[in-house]
């Protein structure tokens, strides 16, 4: 079997392996969830034999083993199951969710990406200068805030003062793609300040590694100048871990967006699953959290195959 091959369904096999105990968490973690689905359904009439009639209707009053089984059973068959509080099944409740969180991810990767590699290029090259040192401080300024904090400055400032952008991220189907992406703004700048810093500094500690290669000194003997080795030469060879951090980075963005889309109010997946939780609609909090989770063990099975194919010594290894 070819090594790259191998190395695949080794992490397939360990993705499995890791989604299963993720199940296992997840499970457990919603079985301890205060509160009852039963008596938030019911409300001011949650008498006891109403909430023993609705536990039975919903199956609740049923081993937990048994629940699991019948949900891990159903996840492998692609049933997610129905919602406790509305009876619709989870998979519809999740298709519009889905791609407007997938819509927001993509908008930061967008934006962010370009700029971190730019930044940290800028940073290697002008490496302990002013203008490297004004990026990193920056950018650790910006990462070592928390999601909220930063979001809500952006609505203070951009929002409430200088009435730039909206203070709720409101999307419908069918909406305009320039609306769109003017209703997401603020979220969007706010995943991109969040983000930056981890490629930025990526991009900048891998290409000062390749620079200090023997071909990168010929380079230099040969009269090139150095933003021309930088560019030609160090960061094709500084794309391994690039390539790495960058996809690592875009997991983050599909699976991180929860703080934000609460927030900003927008409606996507990290939204759907803070209103489950609130409504104790177990299901619908399970099933978003497996989504989350297979999202973020394929965009790193998928980081681990694009650094293999982007180093030649790792891609033919001796």
């Amino acid at each position: 079997m070819h090594p790259l091959l191998r190395l695949v369904v080794q992490r397939l096999l360990l993705g499995v392996a890791t989604l299963w105990v993720v199940s296992l968490l997840i499970f457990a973690g919603t079985e301890i969830l205060p509160g009852d689905v039963a008596e938030a359904i019911l409300g001011q009439a949650a008498t006891p034999e109403a909430v023993a009639a609705i536990r039975r209707d919903l199956g609740l009053d049923r081993p937990a083993w048994e629940r699991y089984l019948d949900w891990l059973f159903g996840l492998m068959r692609g049933d997610l199951g129905t919602s406790l509080t509305n009876r619709m099944p989870i998979a519809e409740l999740i298709a519009g969710r889905l791609e407007n969180t997938l819509f927001l991810a993509a908008t930061a990767a967008v934006v962010a990406v370009p700029i971190a590699i730019a930044l940290g290029i800028l940073a290697a090259r002008f490496r302990e200068r002013l203008l490297d040192k004004a990026i990193s401080v920056l950018t650790l300024s910006s990462i070592s805030m928390p999601e909220f904090f930063i979001g809500y400055l952006l609505i203070f400032i951009f929002a409430v003062k200088l009435f730039w952008a909206p203070s709720i991220a409101s999307v419908y189907p069918g909406m305009a793609l320039a609306d769109k992406l003017y209703a997401v703004s603020l979220p969007v700048a706010t995943l991109t300040l969040v983000v930056v810093a981890h490629m930025m500094r990526m991009t900048r500690a891998a290409i000062i590694n390749v620079m200090a290669s023997p071909y990168i000194e010929m380079a230099e003997l040969k009269g090139l100048t150095r933003t021309r080795i930088i560019l030609k030469h160090a960061l094709p060879n500084a794309l391994a871990p690039i390539i790495n951090v960058v996809v690592i980075n875009l997991a983050y963005l599909v699976v991180g967006v929860v703080v934000v889309e609460v927030v900003f109010v927008y409606p996507g997946l990290g939204q759907l699953m803070v209103d489950a939780v609130a409504k104790r609609d177990v299901p619908v909090v399970q099933a978003t959290g497996m989504l989350f989770a297979a999202t973020y063990v394929l965009l790193n099975l998928a980081a681990d195959v694009l650094a293999i194919l982007a180093n030649p010594r790792l891609r033919h290894p001796r």
